[in-house]
């Protein structure tokens, strides 16, 4: 592979382990500290709520603006959030500043997800966008699957602010490696005439195309049900592995780790195979809800582990199927706006589901939500075929 693709594929790397040691931390110290799953629940809700929320913003900014600079500012403004938290932290005390900053650091992190989409076509034209997905996917699980153990060995010799603090460092590094990628590349991006506006017309031009593009709304509704599931297996893992089956945060951490292995080992075949857009999503999606149904039954942590597995595992295959057909749909010079709204849409029910959670995990159980949730998911997959059928 040539140095600069390993830049920006490094870059990614060490943005998502910073990244994802914040997401691990943030439910894991709410529940340890208040021992309730709804607190762990609002927490993901307030966490995560910003990061969907900017998603148009963020998009219109990418097509207005060079995406390489915003990509810098996503990674250097993480890092000073981060040494800003510790230093609050420092005077005033309370976790909530872990749970501000992370919600900061999301705002910031959908800068940088969009800025890549928006580059990604464009640097590696000599793949398939379906493999160029695959690979930069890998990079992506492979924080996935450091960042938990990170987070996990690191809180057993430091406490979280220390740990914030060498996040800071990561996402510094990862704009190091970035810096070096653009040096050393000779990829020249597109331009295209844009207007002053980045709140009103790129919202009018975005849902003018969601309006009209009927595979567009067919990949929103879909990506809806499997954010749901996503969005609670996230909001109640922490609770359900420590608090229901009493075990430690090295077996929460293994956990994760192991969906993220088995989610590469999913994109390294997914990367040499030529499996029918078609296959991708209705196989990921089938097995993402029989996950979620198994973990919402599971006896114990082994049947739990087994349903979790599904879920992680296949998500991002799902991913390669919404993304491959949203580049093949969405105008090239209103990519940037387009997939803002659209992220939007169909990740707004991550935070919804951990809101859900706060709300209904003591009156009913955590879970009778996760099976209540699973429910509306195949009730989305099944309208969507029946409507597909239809049309």
């Amino acid at each position: 592979m040539r140095k600069d693709y390993l830049a920006f594929f490094i870059s990614l790397f060490v943005s998502r382990l910073a990244d994802q040691i914040l997401l691990f931390i943030v439910p894991l110290i709410v529940f340890q500290t208040t021992n309730s799953v709804s607190w762990a629940g609002l927490a993901f809700f307030v966490e995560s709520l910003p990061r969907y929320l900017s998603f148009p913003v963020c998009g219109a900014l990418c097509d207005k603006y060079p995406p390489v600079r915003i990509l810098h500012i996503s990674q250097i403004y993480r890092a000073v959030a981060c040494v800003i938290a510790v230093a609050l932290y420092t005077v005033f005390d309370g976790i909530y500043w872990v749970v501000i900053l992370s919600a900061l650091c999301g705002v910031l992190t959908t800068q940088g997800v969009m800025a890549r989409e928006v580059l990604m076509p464009h640097i590696f034209k000599h793949y398939t966008y379906g493999k160029t997905l695959s690979y930069s996917q890998i990079a992506d699980q492979s924080g996935l699957v450091l960042g938990p153990l990170v987070a996990a060995l690191l809180l057993e010799f430091w406490a979280w602010h220390w740990v914030v603090i060498a996040v800071a460092g990561l996402f510094v590094l990862a704009d190091l490696a970035m810096l070096f990628w653009q040096r050393n590349t000779n990829v020249n991006l597109p331009t295209f005439e844009q207007h002053q506006d980045v709140w009103l017309k790129p919202l009018r031009i975005a849902f003018r195309h969601i309006r009209q593009l009927a595979e567009l709304k067919k990949i929103i509704a879909l990506a809806v049900g499997v954010n749901l599931i996503i969005g609670v297996t996230l909001a109640t893992s922490a609770a359900m592995v420590i608090g229901q089956y009493a075990a430690g945060k090295q077996s929460y951490a293994g956990l994760q780790a192991a969906g993220a292995l088995v989610t590469i080992a999913i994109l390294f075949y997914l990367a040499r195979s030529t499996l029918p857009l078609k296959v991708l999503g209705s196989l990921s999606y089938c097995m993402i809800a029989c996950g979620a149904l198994i973990t919402a039954l599971s006896p114990n942590i082994w049947v739990y582990t087994l349903g979790f597995l599904l879920i992680t595992g296949f998500d991002k295959m799902f991913n390669i199927y919404f993304r491959s057909v949203r580049q093949k749909v969405i105008p090239p010079q209103d990519f940037g706006k387009t997939v803002g709204v659209v992220s939007l849409l169909n990740n707004l029910s991550q935070p919804v589901a951990g809101l859900l959670i706060a709300l209904l995990a003591a009156p009913l159980g955590t879970q009778t939500v996760i099976l209540l949730l699973s429910g509306l998911t195949a009730l989305i997959g099944v309208a969507v075929v029946a409507l597909a059928r239809r049309l």
